[in-house]
C-alpha cells in the first residue's frame, strides 16, 4: 500500500502509541476520574497522549490540534488541517485487561479527513486509508459486507441504540457490541458486521479516523440523519454516526426518525 507522508507517519505514531501503551498493565494502571462526569482516564491515556502531541505537531508545526486527553481550544479553527486525536479508545476495556482498545489518528483538511489509522495493538490490526486511495488492514485491501436489506442485518451498536423512542420502527437487526467506537467502525469497514451506529452526540475524535477509513472501504457514512460529517467543528460533537454499505445506510436513516421529529438531540 503506497502511503502519502501523512498517512505514513500517522502509522508510525500509532505502532509507538502501542508500544507506550503496553508498557501499562490495564488493571494496575493508574486511574483518574475526568470533571463532570466525563469518564476514566488512566496513565496509558496521558503517555500516549503526550507522545502523540509532541511527535505530531514536532512533525507538522503548521496543523492544529484537537484530542480527548488535551484541552480544546478556539486556535485549532483557524487552520485548514489539524490532528483528530483518541490516544486510547476503549479505556474501560483497557482497564479491565480486555485486548479490543484502540489508538484512533485522523487527519482533517477543510472538515474532510484525508489520513487515518486505527490500531489494535492487542490484536496487531491496523486499518489505515487515505483519500483516494483505499482502506487496508495490515496492508491487505478491505471491503463491507454486500448486505443490503435491512432485515437480519449484523448491527454494532449499544443496547439503547435500539430503544423504539429512536426508530419509526424498529428493525429487525442482530445487535452485537464493542467498546471501542473506532473498532466498531473498522469492523464494518472490513465486512465483519453489516453495520454500525451510534445515536448519542459523538465526538469527533471517537470517529474521524473510522469515517474515512470506511467510505475508503466502499461503504457510506452520516450522522443519525443521513447527513454528511463534517469535521473539526467548535462543539467537536457530531449528531452520532451511522455506516454501512449504500442500500444498508439508506435503510437504517429512513427507520431513524427524521431530525424534524421527536425526538431531537
Amino acid at each position: 500500500m503506497p502511503a502519502n507522508d501523512d498517512l505514513s507517519l500517522l502509522i508510525d505514531a500509532a505502532r509507538e502509541a502501542g508500544r507506550i501503551a503496553l508498557r501499562y498493565t490495564g488493571p494496575e494502571a493508574r486511574v483518574w476520574e475526568k470533571p463532570g462526569g466525563a469518564g476514566p482516564v488512566t496513565e496509558a491515556d496521558l503517555a500516549v497522549n503526550t507522545m502523540l502531541e509532541r511527535d505530531l505537531r514536532a512533525a507538522r508545526p503548521a496543523y492544529g490540534w484537537l484530542s480527548e486527553e488535551s484541552e480544546d481550544t478556539k486556535e485549532r479553527l483557524s487552520h485548514d488541517r489539524i490532528f483528530v486525536v483518541d490516544p486510547l479508545d476503549g479505556t474501560r476495556s483497557f482497564m479491565q485487561g480486555a485486548r479490543t482498545w484502540a489508538h484512533a489518528l485522523a487527519i482533517v483538511d477543510k472538515g474532510e479527513v484525508i489520513a487515518s489509522v486505527v490500531y489494535l495493538p492487542m490484536l496487531d490490526k491496523l486499518y489505515s486509508a487515505q483519500k483516494g486511495g483505499g482502506a487496508f488492514l495490515n496492508n491487505a485491501p478491505i471491503m463491507p459486507s454486500s448486505q443490503d436489506a435491512l432485515s437480519g442485518a449484523s448491527v454494532l451498536a449499544a443496547r439503547p441504540a435500539m430503544d423504539p423512542e429512536h426508530w419509526r420502527v424498529v428493525p429487525d437487526v442482530k445487535r452485537s457490541h464493542r467498546p471501542s467506537l473506532a473498532y466498531r467502525t473498522a469492523l464494518v469497514a472490513e465486512g465483519r458486521y453489516d453495520a454500525m451506529l451510534t445515536l448519542r452526540p459523538t465526538w469527533e475524535w471517537d470517529i474521524a479516523a473510522g469515517d474515512l477509513i470506511l467510505r475508503e472501504a466502499g461503504a457510506a457514512t452520516s450522522d443519525r440523519y443521513g447527513q454528511r460529517l463534517s469535521f473539526n467543528n467548535p462543539d467537536p460533537r457530531q449528531l452520532g454516526m451511522v455506516a454501512a454499505p449504500s442500500a444498508l445506510h439508506q435503510g437504517l436513516t429512513g427507520a431513524l426518525w427524521s431530525k424534524d421529529a421527536v425526538p431531537r438531540l
